[in-house]
């Protein structure tokens, strides 16, 4: 399939922002209506409110303030669809936007109609640097909640007894865990985050210099078959391979295979985009929390890699690997040959808390909540996954994510001390 998005340097901004608008519809297009409203648990956002909210949010930061004469969509829309936004007003509870049965979707669809028409009268008048920044930041938003609605999708139809797929996906063929090989890396004083042209979060900045000492990275993602044998190995019933607060979440929620994973007939099997399958086990292992990733690292006889050292062996490969494709939506096995990059198929937990860069300065006014106010009890990952929008990833690209959850298409990547 013909990716929908390139890069900034390949598409002017009008030509990005429509194909990103149309990229969130052709994900929203395989569900119904009542597909759409569910909520499954807090975390999850319905597909019709990620559509509303991305309009939401170009409406709000742009057309109110930047198109003369415009009148919001709907009075009651900014308190419906607005996230987290204190700056600009208050918001319906997150918990309870699956109670939200109107508007339905052919109105959302409406209301996206509408803000795209508005946004291309703004566009047509041409965009200075200020509102040109404010546009990319929507385009980057967009795609944000391009990869949280199928995220959420799948959760959704995960709680149905019927186990809907989403769409009929093309699973690769099985193949046995590959072998795992290593990366040396020296230690010494490194760069990390963002700089020169190009966009980028604030969390990413600013770039700044780290001391590393010599370690070693796993050339490739941990595998189903490696996750088969922890689990095999009691992985799941040894207090002593977890963090405190990991073991109890295991004993609350009665962990003992990643999200999506269920025993049938004496088979392992995992829920997926397209329905459930039987496990693969030399694909990346996915939905595994960092709770999950650290027990299991240690079980390895490994850790988790900083968010430096994995940055710093990222910056030697570009950015590709598998992305978003709409006939696939699941991690893939690496094909034959050296190991591909360390991007694409899942998001790799690192050991690192989300916090501020030394010199971390959060954007002015509203759009300023967007990272800074979360930088507390989360963990980093990196790396992007099968689910992450083409073009969207950098090698400076900051997730981040409770150490309890699980619904992300999250991995891990070892790392060992050298």
């Amino acid at each position: 399939m013909t990716d929908l998005l390139t890069t900034t340097d390949d598409r002017t901004i009008t030509d990005r922002f429509f194909a990103t608008r149309a990229l969130t519809e052709s994900l929203a297009g395989p569900l119904s209506a009542e597909d759409q409203t569910v909520q499954s648990m807090p975390d999850v956002s319905p597909t019709k409110w990620h559509r509303a909210h991305t309009s939401w949010f170009f409406e709000t930061f742009l057309l109110a303030p930047e198109l003369p004469g415009y009148e919001p969509y709907h009075a009651a829309y900014g308190f419906l669809f607005n996230s987290y936004y204190e700056g600009v007003g208050a918001r319906y509870p997150r918990h309870d936007r699956g109670l939200v049965s109107r508007p339905g979707i052919g109105e959302i669809a409406a209301y996206r109609r509408s803000v795209d028409e508005s946004m291309l009268t703004l566009l047509e008048k041409g965009t200075g640097a200020g509102i040109g920044r404010l546009v990319e930041l929507g385009i980057q938003h967009e795609q944000q909640h391009q990869e949280l609605l199928l995220m959420d999708i799948k959760h959704v139809l995960s709680r149905n007894p019927l186990l809907p797929a989403y769409a009929d996906l093309h699973p690769a063929p099985h193949v046995p865990s590959p072998p795992t090989t290593w990366t040396e890396v020296p230690g010494g004083v490194v760069e990390i985050g963002h700089c020169g042209e190009g966009f980028s979060f604030d969390n990413e900045l600013p770039r700044h210099p780290a001391y590393l000492s010599a370690f070693a990275i796993a050339d490739g993602p941990v595998t189903c078959g490696e996750w088969l044998a922890f689990i095999e190995d009691g992985g799941y019933q040894r207090p002593e391979l977890w963090l405190s607060d990991g073991w109890a979440t295991v004993q609350d929620e009665q962990w003992g295979a990643p999200l999506y994973w269920s025993v049938v007939d004496d088979e392992w099997h995992e829920f997926t985009l397209g329905g459930p399958v039987t496990v693969n086990p030399g694909q990346p292992v996915c939905h595994v929390s960092y709770y999950e990733a650290d027990a299991f690292a240690r079980w390895a006889g490994h850790r988790l890699p900083t968010e430096a050292e994995w940055e710093v062996v990222a910056a030697r490969h570009p950015v590709d690997g598998h992305f978003l494709d709409q006939t696939l939506l699941h991690p893939t096995p690496p094909g034959p040959g050296p190991a591909a990059g360390p991007y694409g198929d899942v998001w790799q937990w690192t050991s690192s808390a989300y916090s501020p860069y030394p010199g971390f300065e959060p954007a002015p006014g509203a759009v300023g909540e967007y990272n800074g106010k979360f930088m507390v009890n989360q963990y980093v990952l990196r790396g992007g996954s099968c689910v992450t929008p083409p073009g969207h990833l950098r090698t400076t690209y900051r997730n981040f994510f409770p150490p309890s959850a699980r619904w992300a298409f999250s991995g891990l990547r070892l790392a060992r001390n050298d």
